[in-house]
């Protein structure tokens, strides 16, 4: 089971290491009479040898496990084998998935509703808001599932590992705080002011992801190893708002308080003002007043920005990358050691099926083959264990080093190998399958692409004054034509060289050959709608969409079909494979940041919904940067016109969040609804902007750091071809394999002796 507690160490188990004391270690440490048993609930149930399938049943789970990383510490009887099965099926898994999913989109439906066109308050519409009970039944449901979801997580880890997971006390506790607040609501008629649950909900998603916990609780052992440079920057960011107030104090000339009035009037101000400078989004304008006055000034804006911006910030962003790769570094080494064994817990049920007169233990290779043939894994990997398990049919029994190595093929890359080329019998067919074949046609390919582009862009520059009905659509329309044809004549003697199977093992082929369809159909569509056009022909008098708006939809498709150069260069495939890989690698980051996210809009919700709104009499916001209205200062969130991002339904909090994640006029943001509401406001602001662009991105980029370098130092020496037809399955566990000890021997026997429900008889 997925449980907070990956690896416990005896004593938090309530175990005192009695297993290596019995009477079968005492004697030489023989394992010929060891025998393998499980308990149920409260009682304690003997299997014999003769029961094979239990042992095959556990072997296939732990090796599941194995495969996944998931800690075997889990019921090991029939029934609950089935159930454990069933509850990490594909199907049952994707269920729970969209209904987390479900209850966490409820906020953007909920009151106050996200269901309108603009969150502009001139243009915004009144939003659709269900009815009170129609959110709330949706989420009930999801609730119930949610319990029955706990209950089978709790059976088939026992009472005992139930009341030492503090995810799962944790799990309780906001399925009983949703529950209670849900009745509340309903008691109300769905008019209360606050929603708890709404608070909670991202829990949901965090207790359904055990990489999302690892990485949660990394980034918790992270806080304090930065907590140093933190406060130095706090230091930092305290000793230059005192100087700036001193420097920039009020003077008697009402000439040379400018800086004064703007930046420096009282402590709050100047610590928002050097904080924002920080963050270089306010450069040059903190300085103005006082540099036009004069230059000397300059010098303690640049000293300020140069020690905390260049040198704190990027301190803080090595010591973050630093300390959370070791942290990192650990959890991976608990994904390997709860591999390993798994893997070592299915050779003992295994080998117990051995007589005892047995002098080693061994596994039978058929009692292997029956377990892999049940075990649900990737084919790749099936094959391949099962080709290494065969190799020692001739023998019949595999001893526990060899069972270890038969699976190491799971720490294996996965090479992805293209299909034979078709064969011909025609010399003729041969020679032009020969020049098809050659990597210079899709060299070819990647020039017409590029001259197609080109012509797009060339007729686009010469229209760009004209309207649409002004352009003559003939000619763009007949130079598309010829490209099309080229493309379909390339994907048809790529086809014919390389076969249907070698064609579709491409992914780059893949990706030409789905546009290149697409772009036939529209063409088509385009003759059928339109017939043969010609140059004088009026486009815009037929049908529902206009040859332009068509000719545009195809344009669009030709210039995203050129990305298919990326595989053909070396170092941009290599950038390209490492952002791949960043979308299967980053689910852990961008589920915590998902939480983050909903976390802060909801509290934003509640202290900020409805505090700005605009004055009356004004229609539509300004569009420039100048303001007709006076009493309206350059640069504020009035004059910019930041109407649409607010608090005032989810979604807008949501894009708001984001604009001051990014950095850029978050002060305004930040003056804004400190004027409308409280100075207290601000430290609302901070904090977001603490956690999302100081420890996030810095994550962010820590992991794409050691991504790339992964991928750079593996692909180094490959040549442009081999990037194209080599697929480099990079996970987390691969990229820090090599740096990873192995489990001893020692270690994973004293962790399966501490198993709660597998117990080793000597």
């Amino acid at each position: 089971m997925e449980t907070d507690r990956l690896l416990s160490r005896p004593e938090e188990d309530g175990h005192t290491g009695d297993y290596g004391s019995g009477p079968g270690r005492s004697r030489g440490g023989s394992r010929a009479s060891r025998r393998m048993s499980y308990s149920a609930a409260e009682d304690c149930c003997r299997l014999d040898g003769d029961n094979k399938d239990i042992y095959i049943q556990q072997a296939v789970v732990f090796i599941e496990d194995a495969i996944h990383y998931r800690s075997i510490n889990h019921r090991v009887d029939p029934g609950s084998l089935r159930l454990y099965r069933w509850y990490y099926s594909k199907l049952c898994q994707w269920i729970l998935g969209t209904i987390i999913a479900v209850v966490l989109l409820l906020a953007f439906i909920e009151r106050p509703s996200s269901l309108s066109v603009s969150s502009d308050p001139h243009h915004r519409s009144v939003p659709y808001e269900p009815p009170c009970g129609a959110t709330e039944s949706v989420e009930m449901l999801c609730i119930i599932i949610f319990c029955f979801d706990l209950a089978v997580k709790s059976y088939l880890i026992g009472w005992e590992e139930f009341r030492k997971s503090k995810w799962l006390i944790s799990y309780t506790v906001v399925i009983c705080v949703s529950i209670v607040d849900w009745v509340l609501s309903i008691s109300m008629l769905c008019d209360e002011k606050l929603r708890v649950r709404r608070l909670v909900r991202p829990f949901f998603l965090l207790q359904n992801s055990s990489l999302m916990k690892k990485t949660l609780k990394c980034i918790k052992r992270t806080l304090p190893e930065i907590a140093s440079v933190i406060l130095l920057l706090a230091l930092h960011l305290c000793l230059f708002t005192m100087i700036g107030m001193l420097l920039f104090a009020k003077s008697e000339d009402p000439k040379k308080n400018g800086e004064w009035e703007l930046h420096f009037r009282d402590m709050s101000t100047s610590l928002t003002s050097l904080l924002v400078l920080l963050t270089t989004a306010n450069n040059p304008d903190v300085m103005i007043p006082a540099y036009s006055l004069n230059r000397g000034y300059a010098i303690f804006f640049i000293t300020f920005s140069v020690i905390g911006t260049y040198c704190l910030m990027n301190l803080l962003t090595a010591i973050i990358y630093n300390q959370f790769r070791g942290y990192l570094l650990m959890s991976v080494q608990t994904s390997i050691m709860r591999r390993r064994l798994g893997i070592r817990a299915a050779f003992h049920v295994l080998s117990s099926q051995r007589a005892q007169a047995e002098a080693q233990e061994v596994v039978s290779v058929d009692a292997l083959l029956q377990v892999m043939s049940r075990v649900h894994m990737k084919t790749y990997y099936k094959s391949a264990i099962t080709v290494a398990a065969q190799r020692f049919a001739d023998r019949g029994f595999i001893d526990q080093p060899q069972f270890r190595t038969i699976f190491d093929e799971l720490d294996k890359d996965c090479i992805k190998e293209h299909p034979p080329l078709p064969q011909y019998t025609s010399a003729t067919l041969q020679r032009f399958q020969m020049v098809f074949s050659h990597y210079y046609i899709t060299v070819l390919g990647n020039l017409v692409a590029l001259a197609n582009v080109i012509c797009i862009c060339t007729i686009l520059v010469l229209n760009s004054e004209k309207t649409t009905a002004e352009r003559d659509n003939y000619i763009l329309e007949i130079i598309n034509l010829c490209f099309i044809l080229f493309y379909l004549f390339e994907m048809s003697v790529k086809i014919f060289a390389f076969g249907w199977r070698g064609y579709l093992s491409y992914r780059s082929n893949i990706f030409d050959g789905f546009l290149t369809v697409l772009l036939l159909i529209l063409q088509i569509a385009i003759f059928i709608t339109y017939r043969l056009p010609y140059s004088q022909w009026e486009p815009s008098a037929h049908a529902g969409m206009s040859l332009w708006e068509m000719i545009r939809l195809v344009n669009m498709l030709i210039v995203f079909r050129f990305l298919r150069i990326i595989p053909d260069i070396k170092l941009m495939a290599l950038v390209a494979s490492t952002l791949l890989d960043l979308v299967k690698n980053l689910r852990a980051f961008a589920g915590v940041l998902v939480v983050v996210y909903y976390v802060f809009a909801v509290f934003g919700i509640w202290l900020f919904e409805g505090a700005i709104k605009p004055p009356l009499g004004m229609s539509a916001p300004l569009m420039d940067n100048s303001t007709s209205n006076s009493s309206t200062a350059c640069g504020t969130y009035e004059q910019l016109g930041y109407w649409p991002n607010n608090f005032d339904d989810f979604a807008a909090a949501i894009i708001l969040l984001y604009d001051v994640m990014i950095v850029n006029n978050w002060q305004a943001f930040m003056e804004a609804y400190s004027r409308y509401t409280s100075e207290w406001s601000k430290i609302y602001f901070v904090c977001w902007w603490l956690t999302s662009s100081v420890m996030w991105v810095n994550l962010f980029v820590a992991l794409i750091l050691e991504n790339f370098i992964y991928k750079w130092d593996r692909s180094h020496s490959c040549s442009v071809t081999d990037v194209e037809k080599i697929r480099y399955e990079t996970s987390v566990q691969f990229m820090f394999r090599e740096q990873i000890p192995e489990p001893t021997e020692e270690e994973l026997v004293c962790q399966l002796h501490r198993h709660p429900h597998l117990h080793l008889d000597c």
